[in-house]
């Protein structure tokens, strides 16, 4: 059965509505074209500004890590450095001490030897004057012995006695503030004559001289008064005791002496000096270290 034809009035024309179709499919194409250019831009292709930018930005972030990691560093030298400054600090402070240390050791072992040599000189010196008192025991018992056999030798009987020999002042007189002590020089003695109540004699050797106690103590005291005086009573043969016994009180003690020569062998007799005789205490224990003469 033939088909009915359509009268021209009922066809509708689709060609204009699939331009429109595809004029709306290329818009969408060239959009999304135009979309997926820029994206590309974006992610890939940036501006020579943008690029500059983030190199700058790139630098600048390496450069704050570079110095981040100098600082870090430099806190680590720092602390090296006060550690190490705090370690010489303690060497420098036990190397003080120790100096000072081996200062004062050394200072002890000087003051140790001169102690030894001070003692080892005092020593010497007692040495010596032992050696004088041994000798001075040593003279007076000789002494004792030729003055007993004297005594026995010349024995006078009783009315033959020898006349005294008085000591008389010399000049004008003496002054009132002068005090006068005597010491008689016979042969190779010395005898000090009631300085201290009683008499003393000892031997006129320079030894003895120099290491008599009680002698050394008699000039000694009598050297306490610039007024005093020391007369020295000469008998024929004491001129050597004189000069020990002088030489010693005028150039060790400073003592103003004066000599005086007895004539014969009489007994001495001091009355006309009796305002003037000066008195000392007695002398120390016979044995003593004499002291030594002052300045």
């Amino acid at each position: 059965m033939a088909k009915r034809r359509h009268s021209a009035k009922e066809e509708i024309l689709v060609v204009p509505f699939l331009d429109i179709l595809c004029s709306l499919i290329g818009v969408l194409v060239l959009f999304m074209s135009v979309l997926a250019v820029a994206q590309t831009k974006k992610a890939k292709g940036r501006t020579p500004e943008e690029l500059e930018r983030s190199q700058e930005y790139v630098k600048s972030t390496k450069k704050i890590e570079e110095h981040k990691k100098k600082e870090e560093e430099a806190s680590k030298v720092a602390v090296e450095l006060q550690k190490a400054q705090q370690d010489l600090q303690e060497k420098t402070d036990r190397y003080l001490k120790l100096r000072r240390l081996i200062d004062d050791a050394k200072n002890s072992k000087e003051q140790f030897q001169l102690a030894i040599l001070k003692l080892q000189k005092q020593l010497d010196d007692l040495i010596v004057e032992i050696e004088g008192l041994k000798k001075q025991q040593e003279e007076q018992n000789k002494e004792k012995a030729q003055l007993m056999a004297e005594i026995e030798s010349r024995k006078i009987p009783a009315d033959k006695k020898i006349p005294p020999v008085v000591v008389q002042p010399s000049g004008a007189g003496m002054g009132d503030n002068v005090k006068v002590y005597f010491v008689e020089c016979n042969g190779g003695a010395l005898q000090v004559l009631g300085a201290w109540g009683e008499d003393y004699r000892l031997g006129a050797s320079p030894e003895v001289v120099v290491a008599d106690v009680a002698y050394n103590h008699f000039l000694r005291e009598v050297a306490k008064d610039p007024n005093s005086l020391i007369l020295f009573l000469i008998r024929d043969d004491g001129q050597g005791a004189f000069n020990n016994g002088a030489g010693r009180a005028s150039s060790d003690y400073k003592i103003r002496v004066g000599k005086l020569p007895i004539p014969g062998r009489g007994k001495l007799d001091l009355a006309l000096f009796e305002k003037y005789r000066g008195n000392i205490p007695k002398p120390p224990v016979a044995g003593a270290v004499p002291p030594k003469p002052a300045a």
